[in-house]
């Protein structure tokens, strides 16, 4: 009867469960992300198989989110901001669930180098990348979460400083490599963790930018007019 008589608060409502979706998906994401990287550096088995069985449960999830936002979309009609959120949440749970592969990789990573000792700075390189997308994964779930784009505006700073530490860890790795022989075979794998690790980087900073196109309408990727957007916004309210 209530849905009868008052179907914007059944259509908010519907939209308010696809936000709690993304909610559980970031949840989620972010624990398999911090689960992998414990992996990494202390190798457990029993952590590695959680990382990867939090991955299956995300690709159904996304699933079923993406279930949801159909059925929303053809039921209610939405247009403007509301439509924009749905596409955002799709999106969003999109990135989320590619986070989760990723962490993942890192986890089948520590399978094979857990025996090899790695070097000092490409590992000091490693766990600093670590750290910073850490945050930013936090981060871009908040600025969805929170419509905050002064989180968007963190991200963008933070993925500068990630791109800046896989360059280094790209050097340094390459001088192990060339001063050891023998480590070639392994630290193949460090590279790959650090390949991961900007890749998530990337996702959080594209969960922004989605952000940034569902309170703005304007393209993703504005890098430049972000802190005039801000302002407006702050305005407006």
């Amino acid at each position: 009867m209530e849905n009868e008589r008052y179907p914007r608060v059944r259509f908010q409502r519907r939209l308010n469960y696809l936000r709690d979706d993304v909610e559980e998906m970031g949840q989620t994401s972010l624990a398999a992300y911090k689960k992998a990287l414990e992996a990494f550096i202390n190798y457990d088995a029993n952590l590695v198989k959680e990382v990867s069985k939090a991955n299956d449960k995300l690709y159904e999830m996304n699933y079923r989110l993406e279930q949801k936002a159909m059925s929303v979309i053809a039921s209610e009609q939405p247009v403007a901001r509301d439509l924009r959120f749905i596409e955002t949440c799709i999106k969003v749970a999109s990135h989320l669930k590619r986070m989760g592969g990723l962490a993942s990789n890192i986890g089948d990573v520590a399978k094979h180098i857990k025996d090899e000792e790695i070097p000092e700075k490409p590992m000091e390189d490693i766990t600093h990348m670590a750290d910073i997308v850490d945050g930013m994964v936090s981060k871009s779930l908040s600025a969805f979460l929170n419509e905050d784009m002064n989180l968007v505006r963190e991200l963008k700073r933070d993925d500068d400083k990630v791109d800046d530490l896989f360059d280094k860890a790209l050097n340094d790795i390459s001088n192990s490599m060339f001063q050891e022989k023998d480590a070639i075979s392994y630290m193949i794998y460090i590279l790959f963790v650090a390949r991961f690790l900007e890749r998530i980087a990337d996702r959080a900073e594209n969960i922004g930018d989605r952000t940034i196109y569902m309170i703005t309408c304007e393209k993703p990727g504005v890098a430049a007019k972000l802190n005039e957007l801000i302002k407006d916004e702050k305005e407006q309210k």
